[in-house]
């Protein structure tokens, strides 16, 4: 397993995790399978018949920079927030914005590219626990995760999806040029909190396996989980209830009826 970790801060989990939320995204100890890259999203995958989870239309006067040019000031955003210093250890800061958009994209599915994450490794080695023959995920990776759930649970829900529903037509944008043209990039982001809240709470020793270089869960049922439930699997149940919780507000925040929408 490669442990990669997803804050889906920044807009989207980030910001959005932002996950849209906050996703989280951590190297050490994935499945080979989740290492290796997902297969291009289609421009003919089926896509909802009409916007689910419309967003709120443009209030502010500051015009948006171009898709191209939004790092440098999405992070300069993000730093007011969330503190400079903190955004610049934790955040990959190149293509921001497409790299939450894939992330967002895939953390539903079995795969994510690491490659194509928004956020640098969690510090630390996988720790993974040997008693004779069975091999656990030891208590004690909880705590590479500290940083990441402290920034979450410091960040104000509102400010930051604030700050994504301004930058909301650039990730329209990079969703839309990841291969979803009649796509909804906010739909998904919701269908992706989702998936992650369905995470289930496991009470006691998660077991792995070594069947190469990389661990699995002996579980199959643990295994086929999604990479976003596995981000949540991995950071113990106590840091998971506290991400979960704010994602709910980040949901709650991102997925309210609106008046005006823009697309």
């Amino acid at each position: 397993m490669q442990d990669k970790v997803w804050w889906w801060l920044v807009p989207v989990v980030v910001l959005c995790g932002v996950a849209a939320g906050f996703y989280f995204t951590h190297r050490g100890h994935e499945s080979d399978e989740t290492a290796a890259p997902p297969p291009p999203p289609l421009a003919s995958s089926p896509e909802p018949p009409s916007i689910q989870h419309p967003v709120p239309a443009a209030i502010s006067d500051t015009p948006l920079p171009d898709l191209d040019a939004s790092d440098e000031p999405l992070l300069q955003a993000l730093g007011n927030l969330a503190g400079n210093a903190l955004v610049h250890e934790l955040l990959v800061p190149t293509q921001l914005i497409r790299h939450i958009v894939a992330m967002v994209d895939n953390l539903p599915r079995k795969k994510v590219a690491p490659q194509a994450l928004p956020v640098k490794p969690v510090a630390g080695a996988f720790i993974v626990k040997e008693s004779g023959n069975t091999l656990t995920v030891s208590p004690q990776n909880a705590a590479r995760y500290t940083t990441w759930i402290t920034l979450a649970e410091s960040v104000d829900t509102q400010q930051l999806v604030a700050l994504y529903f301004h930058y909301y037509p650039l990730f329209q944008e990079a969703y839309r040029n990841l291969g979803y043209p009649n796509g909804y990039f906010n739909d998904r982001l919701v269908a992706a909190i989702d998936d992650a809240l369905a995470a289930p709470e496991i009470n006691g020793p998660i077991e792995l396996v070594q069947p190469g270089v990389m661990y699995q869960y002996a579980d199959p049922a643990l295994e086929a989980r999604s990479a976003g439930q596995k981000v949540l699997l991995r950071m113990g149940n106590e840091n998971a209830a506290k991400l979960k919780r704010k994602l709910r507000d980040v949901r709650e925040a991102i997925s309210k009826p609106v008046n005006q929408t823009t697309r």
